[in-house]
């Protein structure tokens, strides 16, 4: 007879088993998300001729991008990753991993993610879901939203004076002469103030399907950059004969040329003057759209409160995009799950 104290070989699958009970949600974005539909895309950029014989064999790179994922789920640091993939089963499960095997430590994933971001591949990474999306039908034709949302960032503790000059695109003098002091510093990241609340960092510009809230586009800016500014580059042909719903922060005469330009129909709210106060017809107007532009609220919502703040700990306008970049892809991967869920699709994406 074993002795309660000791591990036996079923245990750790006994206690997974509970976890699957306890609707463990790694498992149905396990399961229910084709990995492998990444693999080209990683493997192309990251495979590089062996140099001789010897060295350590490199992890897996799909799994090193579904760490990402969950480090985006659950907005965790790189210490904090691998402190939780060695102590939670259902991390390893998710990676494929047993007790017995090596576990990428916090170097290796921040490296990982930098090769990522410098390679340039969390566009090419989002963009191939995407169209797993549109194949699976679950990308509408029956509106898109526009909105924007701050990315906050660790605050510098800068002078006046400093900010001023690193607004002009200056770097003060004094941190050029210690590089490890200006390797600590944001120069892209921006300060902005908003219904009294004042940000630091970046804006997360997302154009979103109406009917599925999935993110099909997103463009990233400092915080100080105004939410309309990026709305050429989030529409295109794809978007033609659809209606634009967006609050009352992209009305004006060039916003409607650009929507104009790109064959929408104009369904953003409108704006009332201290000379010109909106109209009943207006006001009637605007709550008729408010139905579906509110429905951009939810994604920043989710973000905000299922994957744990939108809060990024790295510095650098370059890095910081590629984090919102994985932020959105992870926020459509989990998105993606849900509306099969309440459509009874099981088959994976």
């Amino acid at each position: 007879m074993r002795n309660k104290n000791e591990r036996g070989f079923f245990d750790e699958q006994f206690r997974l088993e509970k976890l699957t009970d306890q609707n463990d949600p790694l498992v149905k974005l396990l399961q229910q998300i084709n990995w492998e539909q990444f693999r080209r895309i990683l493997t192309n950029a990251f495979e590089r001729e062996e140099k001789g014989v010897g060295g350590r064999t490199p992890f897996d790179y799909v799994m090193m991008f579904k760490i990402l994922v969950l480090q985006r789920y659950y907005n965790l640091s790189d210490e904090q990753m691998q402190f939780q993939i060695l102590d939670r089963l259902s991390f390893m499960r998710f990676l494929g991993l047993t007790l017995s095997d090596s576990v990428p430590d916090e170097k290796t994933i921040w490296l990982f993610r930098e090769n990522l971001i410098e390679h340039k591949l969390v566009d090419r990474l989002f963009d191939k879901f995407l169209s797993s999306l549109e194949k699976a039908n679950l990308i509408g034709k029956e509106g898109r939203m526009v909105d924007a949302s701050f990315i906050e960032v660790p605050r510098q503790r800068n002078s006046r004076e400093e900010n001023q000059k690193i607004k002009e695109g200056i770097v003060p003098e004094d941190w050029e002469d210690e590089p490890n002091k200006l390797a600590q510093k944001d120069l892209d990241a921006r300060w902005t103030k908003k219904n009294n609340q004042v940000f630091y960092g970046y804006k997360d510009h997302v154009k979103v399907d109406e009917k599925s809230k999935l993110i099909i586009g997103y463009e990233v800016t400092d915080a100080s950059v105004h939410d309309s500014q990026p709305l050429n580059d989030l529409l295109n042909k794809k978007d033609r004969g659809q209606p634009l719903y967006a609050d009352s922060a992209y009305t004006g005469e060039e916003q409607e040329k650009v929507i104009e330009k790109a064959g929408m129909i104009n369904k953003v709210h409108e704006k009332g003057y201290k000379n010109k106060p909106l109209t009943k017809r207006q006001m009637k107007s605007n709550r008729r759209k408010s139905k579906f532009r509110a429905r951009v609220e939810h994604v920043f919502g989710f973000m905000e409160i299922s994957m744990k703040k939108m809060y990024v700990r790295s510095i650098g306008r370059i890095r910081v995009e590629g984090i919102i970049g994985l932020m959105n892809l992870t926020y459509n991967l989990l998105r993606s799950i849900q509306i099969r869920n309440l459509r009874g699709i099981s088959v994976s994406i």
